[in-house]
């Protein structure tokens, strides 16, 4: 595959570049350190199928540059930035972003977006060739149409419960990945006909061997489950303190009432709710937290 990096510190491109070639994700055909210098005909020219572009520029911000160019690039876009504000992480969304890279750059998260944006750039290049070939079989029929809903479909569930957890608070936070990657491993249970949600150390297990790039020891892998069991419940008790902020502001809150209790049990956000006032403080909350139920409650939720 073929990448163009832009940012204006060489040494994040330096060390995207590494990363992508060293991984053995392809080339990096094309840099810039000013978004003013990137086009969606020199993109397509070069035949880009991967642009990392950075949030915060000094000429003109990312954000702009993806509205200009999302619409005629033929490739996925990656934005990159320290930023984590909700509104701007959401509108790079609403675009066209693929996925989004925090900075400073971590390089298990950027080999496991990669991996996934090309796994996906791949099977859809796959399905456009079956297309065009089915296309000319029945050249003398009704043309058969490859429905995108095929790949759609695949992806819904992981897009809406990025969604959601945008709408709790949780997008840009160091577990929504996490979160995100137990949801896609459900996900293809279910399509697999298996509906009975496994341990949650299984679940773990599953996620981290996915996204590393490659094996490592046991003890490395005890850690990065360890890790990411801690990441997960870092976001889930944001999110409940998101639901009950907002409950203390309006108790009519549309995100409050329909995803308080889906979510939670309804005397965590009451609780959550006294500490925040002031009132109470509990420090066993933080452990009392259904994980599981979260995780299937988000899946469920997801898949509407």
């Amino acid at each position: 595959m073929n990448f163009f990096v832009c940012d204006d510190s060489p040494s994040i491109r330096g060390m995207l570049s590494n990363i992508i070639e060293e991984e053995g994700f392809g080339m990096v055909v094309g840099e810039a350190e000013d978004e003013t210098e990137v086009y969606a005909s020199s993109l397509n020219a070069q035949n880009i199928d991967i642009l990392l572009i950075d949030l915060l520029m000094p000429n003109r911000d990312g954000i702009e540059t993806v509205r200009e160019v999302a619409p005629f690039f033929h490739g996925k876009i990656i934005m990159i930035s320290q930023v984590e504000t909700k509104d701007l992480i959401s509108e790079a969304y609403s675009l066209g972003v693929e996925h989004y890279i925090t900075k400073p750059i971590n390089r298990l998260e950027v080999v496991s977006i990669l991996k996934k944006v090309g796994d996906y750039l791949l099977l859809e290049k796959s399905l456009q060739d079956i297309q065009k070939s089915l296309s000319i079989l029945h050249a003398n029929k009704q043309p058969f149409h490859f429905e995108k809903s095929l790949i759609n479909k695949e992806l819904a569930v992981i897009s809406t419960a990025k969604n959601i957890l945008l709408e709790l608070g949780a997008i840009g936070k160091s577990g929504e990945r996490d979160l995100l990657d137990l949801i896609e491993i459900l996900n293809k249970f279910e399509k697999e006909g298996i509906r009975e949600i496994p341990p949650l150390k299984d679940l773990y297990e599953m996620a981290t061997k996915k996204r590393l790039p490659h094996p490592v020891s046991q003890s490395d892998m005890k850690k990065e489950i360890k890790a990411s069991e801690q990441r997960i419940r870092r976001t889930i008790q944001q999110v409940l303190e998101h639901l009950a902020s907002l409950g203390l502001t309006d108790y009519t809150n549309p995100t409050f009432e329909y995803y308080s209790t889906k979510l939670f049990d309804y005397s965590q956000i009451r609780m959550k709710m006294l500490e925040l006032e002031g009132k109470t403080h509990t420090d066993t909350i933080y452990s009392r937290i259904n994980i599981k139920k979260f995780i299937q409650a988000l899946f469920m939720e997801a898949k509407r």
